[in-house]
């Protein structure tokens, strides 16, 4: 077994590895950019060291100063994780050549399943079921449109060395197989190095279901049931759960056989996972094969008791799988959602910055899981990608899972930076989602204008309106407890309020009891009962008997509660100033309708307009880079630039001007 091995990434996964080489006596290395220097990952690991400026290019995807590190260090093996170099071929041989091990397959494996017309192929071969298509190169948008038609629409193009959802485009008609393949031809060459496209058939109702695979150098192959990974936003998968609810035992032991006969042709040695696109019909079709750990390797760990990650440092040092397709458990559910900086309800933009409050769910061995790599105070820099932690439950059935993890998002408190809890929260109890009728276009189809705080509405506005006139009246009895009150002028405490939240006048009378508060509101008795003090965020407690738990904080004068993915910004008033306060005049805004205002923090990379220049609507005004991802900025209606605000290659924050308008 090795002594010391490097971690040649970042981020949760570089912890989640870190773990598991500790609990093997492993020791390990940690590399960083310069950016990441006070990131947890570093902190964990026995050494660590620096490999570059923060742009990924310069750091973690510079293969020489990461072999330079290993014989720094005497790393003996390299755990690649995942994203980065994890599927680079080169990598693998460069690190073979230098007498480093590789933990992942081998670079013949990921050469020909990293190329996803060659795969195709291979699979064809193995007699493995794949989409209707054309698999060779194409030349140009013209002979897109021409091969598209023959497949017949809807159509999917898609970058031979594509992944993540880059470079992929679904087609209906010549004009978007003809855009598509322009657009996916330059995503892929940017992205990938590589411009290669090839178009197939586009499923309807498509489900993405994977099967995880093991291999190992002695020729045993097993797979560790499926996925369901269909809940998606622009190709990236937001849940995935384990095993999928639309399976019946049947097609999940054929896909199972499939993605191991597939694993064998190549002669897979390591974890991989072999996707595959289900239709309603339950026909399943290989897409592709990812030659690395995935995101969601931990579902899979819960329902069957294996470690993955240790199981690849094993394979990898040369051992033999310890067990047979026969020993593989499938015990109960698990659900796992990405918790990632970005903001839902404006269109999911990222989110970087300091993280000022980081209170994840407390785990539970074999129950709730939280794989993570920032901490509270630490940084989410603009280079990397948006993922905070991976939040995983484990329950008996599928009902039981969903419950706990609502539970667990309900606690998790993210502060200082947005995050996609609330959405996460919304799809947990979305009906459709409830019943388990999922298709890749399920966010899509739901949310057709986007994520809106009215998705959110509480179950029981009344309910959040009572905690919010329990926690003012504590902070009233605090404050009538000042010592040096003028005599004449104390401070007297009303037990009659009116919460005021969303435009809504909610009449409550609260009076402090042992233990909590009785609020009342119209004809009901809200009986709140809890131990919250002033400094926590979190308020646990019962109300009538029933156990609830709610985010509790006060900006200024008004109270902001939290609760199973909603939002409700209270103003707890005497009835008397209540009255007075709508005889305020109202602010009205700034008018920042002359100004184009960075919708998110990034790096301004393109400005495409200059001052004097006359712009349609549609058209492009700037680009934003942050967290791998370009964001367009259009214009919204014809107008005519007036003056640059910034300059390209500058840093921006949230709501700077950029440009503006005559």
């Amino acid at each position: 077994m090795f002594k010391k091995i490097l971690i040649a990434n970042r981020g949760e996964i570089a912890c989640r590895i870190i773990k598991t080489a500790r609990k093997m006596g492993i020791a390990t290395v940690a590399v960083y950019s310069e950016a990441d220097r006070d990131a947890r990952h570093v902190v964990l690991a026995d050494e660590a060291v620096c490999i570059g400026a923060p742009p990924s290019r310069e750091s973690y995807l510079r293969m020489d100063r990461i072999i330079a590190a290993c014989k720094e260090t005497g790393a003996e093996a390299v755990h690649p994780g995942y994203g980065f170099l994890s599927e680079n071929e080169a990598f693998a041989r460069a690190l073979e050549e230098a007498g480093i091990i590789f933990i992942g397959p081998k670079p013949a494996s990921i050469a020909a399943m990293g190329d996803k017309i060659a795969s195709k192929k291979l699979a064809i071969e193995a007699k493995v079921s794949t989409i209707p298509g054309y698999n060779d190169v194409i030349t140009d948008g013209e002979a897109a449109v021409g091969i598209a038609r023959d497949v017949g629409y809807p159509v999917m193009i898609k970058a031979s060395a594509g992944g993540g959802g880059k470079g992929l485009r679904v087609a209906h008609d010549d004009r978007e197989a003809r855009e598509g393949f322009e657009a996916c031809r330059a995503e892929a060459k940017s992205s990938f190095g590589d411009d290669r496209v090839f178009i197939e058939k586009y499923i309807e109702e498509p489900r993405h279901i994977e099967v995880q695979v093991l291999g190992d150098a002695h020729g045993n192959i097993v797979y560790l049931w499926e996925r369901e990974c269909s809940i998606q936003r622009r190709h990236q998968k937001v849940i995935e759960e384990a095993p999928s609810p639309f399976l019946d035992d049947a097609t999940r032991h054929a896909m199972g056989e499939q993605a191991v006969a597939l694993a064998r042709a190549v002669g897979y040695q390591s974890a991989g996972t072999i996707e595959f696109v289900v239709g309603r019909d339950r026909r399943f079709y290989f897409l592709e094969m990812n030659t690395r750990l995935q995101v969601e390797h931990p579902v899979t760990e819960m329902i069957t008791g294996l470690d993955l990650v240790e199981c690849m440092i094993r394979v990898a040092a040369g051992e033999k799988l310890p067990f047979t397709q026969a020993d593989i458990r499938r015990d109960g559910w698990a659900i796992e959602c990405r918790i990632n900086a970005e903001d839902p309800l404006r269109g999911f933009l990222p989110s970087v910055g300091r993280v000022i409050r980081y209170r994840p769910p407390i785990e539970e061995e074999g129950s709730v899981r939280v794989d993570t790599g920032v901490y509270e105070g630490g940084e989410i820099p603009m280079y990397y990608d948006s993922m905070i932690a991976k939040l995983v439950v484990h329950a008996s059935n599928r009902d039981e899972a969903i419950a706990k993890m609502t539970e667990a998002l309900n606690v998790f408190v993210i502060r200082g930076i947005a995050s996609n809890i609330v959405f996460q929260s919304a799809l947990l109890r979305h009906p459709r989602f409830v019943e388990g009728r999922l298709t890749t276009a399920f966010i899509a189809e739901e949310y057709p204008d986007g994520f809106r705080r009215e998705d959110v509405r509480p179950e029981d506005p009344r309910f959040l309106a009572a905690v919010a006139a329990t926690v003012n009246r504590a902070y009233r009895d605090r404050a009538a407890g000042i010592v040096g009150q003028v005599p004449g002028h104390e401070l007297r405490v009303r037990e009659d309020y009116m919460v005021i939240t969303a435009g809504q006048e909610i009449q409550a009378r609260a009076v402090p009891v042992a233990g909590g508060c009785d609020v009342g509101i119209g004809s009901e008795t809200y009986s709140i009962r809890h131990d919250w003090r002033f400094n926590d965020i979190l308020m646990r407690g019962t109300c009538n008997g029933a156990p609830f738990a709610v985010q509790v904080e006060r900006p200024g004068l008004s109270y902001m509660l939290t609760h199973m993915g909603t939002r409700l910004d209270a103003l707890v008033l005497p009835r008397r100033a209540a009255e007075l306060l709508k005889l305020m005049p109202v602010k009205t805004p700034p008018d920042s309708s002359r100004f184009l205002l960075s919708p998110m923090p990034g790096l301004l990379a393109e400005i495409a307009v200059q001052p004097g220049q006359g712009v349609k609507a549609g058209e492009r005004l700037v680009v934003i880079e942050a967290m791998k991802m370009q964001n367009v900025i259009v214009a919204e209606r014809d107008v005519t630039v007036a003056e640059l605000l910034a300059r390209e290659g500058e840093s921006v924050a949230v709501d700077q001007p950029v440009l503006r308008f005559q």
